[in-house]
């Protein structure tokens, strides 16, 4: 699907495809037949995959956009994304073939779109998926100036044999959280209630970098590290942790009658959340709630796999600890809970 598309300014559009060809070029995959440029994408399945099952997610970057309006900074909002989607399909071990974007404006400014599609094509690279098209659309009166929506999807696949689901996890089994680069792109309302509350100088250092860096960080996409576990040990479940935090994904993997149970402190929790935990007055448990808290990403595994788990993450770059058990469930417990 092309950029240029109906609707838009015919020069503005000629000048944005012209600028982000190279940046989509960087994401191809040998099985990209036809890519941006036409009506419609073609991808054929890879060949390796004998049992293919397409896995689809869809997702938008939410209030986080506001500040990046306030704050004239775009270039990390389109890494945003692609991570919400990919990191979605990845828990069901899917590897993600393919991503279409869609940017909608009042009217199209060059450099604005540009930097988020290439943000886009840069998020894309990282999960190894190509950037195969997107939608461009132009519609005057609907959002105020310097202001856009954006939303995007992704394709992966998976062997049908190889679907995680988190039917085979067990009591005993050891819980994994990977650290998050930042509050991701989840609970941005608070977030920006709190920046207002405070007054904080959006410039002032932050742990030796300026705050708005920091809370712009963009999501962390671990497709690349998880798919390499994939293939060596037996992972039984994962969770991507976005809105609702750590006590309300967890569950979505976990069979009935069984409970995660975290060990408050056995991970290392970031100043900005630490941050914005005083700001707000947040208790704790809120805070697990409506925060990642420095675990963006969990994986469920056997207890005598952990240790192997670990070390092949860390030498992926990964920062990873042991932050919880599988048990039973308690009657009238929740199946998350942290001590």
């Amino acid at each position: 699907m092309s950029y240029r598309d109906a609707g838009v300014d015919m020069e503005a559009g000629d000048a944005l495809v012209e600028d982000i060809k190279p940046y989509a070029k960087r994401t191809m995959r040998p099985e990209v037949l036809a890519g941006i440029g036409g009506f419609g994408s073609l991808f054929e399945v890879p060949s390796k995959f004998k049992h293919p099952v397409l896995v689809s997610g869809t997702d938008g970057v939410g209030t986080k956009l506001k500040l990046a309006f306030e704050l004239n900074k775009h270039d990390t909002v389109g890494i945003d994304l692609v991570a919400m989607s990919v990191n979605d399909i990845l828990v069901q071990g899917a590897e993600p073939l393919f991503f279409l974007d869609y940017f909608a404006c009042g009217k199209l400014e060059v450099g604005t779109a540009g930097q988020v599609i290439k943000g886009i094509a840069l998020g894309c690279e990282q999960a190894g998926c190509a950037l195969v098209g997107g939608e461009t659309a132009e519609m005057p009166g609907m959002y105020p100036p310097g202001e856009y929506d954006l939303a995007g999807f992704a394709v992966g696949c998976v062997e049908k044999e190889a679907i995680i689901n988190g039917s085979t996890i067990t009591e005993g089994d050891m819980v994994l959280g990977l650290a998050s680069s930042g509050a991701h792109s989840n609970g941005y309302s608070l977030v920006r209630k709190l920046i207002a509350m405070s007054g904080i100088d959006m410039n002032s250092d932050f742990g030796g970098k300026p705050f708005r860096d920091v809370v712009m960080a963009p999501t962390r996409i671990y497709v690349k590290p998880l798919l390499k576990l994939l293939n060596v040990v037996k992972v039984k479940g994962m969770a991507h942790i976005t809105g609702g935090g750590l006590t309300e994904n967890i569950p979505r993997v976990l069979p009935s009658g069984l409970t995660a149970e975290l060990k408050n402190g056995s991970w290392d929790i970031p100043p900005l959340f630490k941050w914005l935990q005083t700001q707000g007055n947040i208790t704790d448990t809120e805070m697990f709630r409506t925060f990642n808290c420095g675990i963006g990403m969990v994986v469920v595994v056997s207890a005598s796999e952990a240790e192997i788990a670990t070390k092949l993450l860390r030498a992926e770059g990964e920062q990873v600890w042991r932050i919880g058990v599988i048990r039973p469930q308690n009657p009238n417990e929740p199946q998350t809970v942290i001590v």
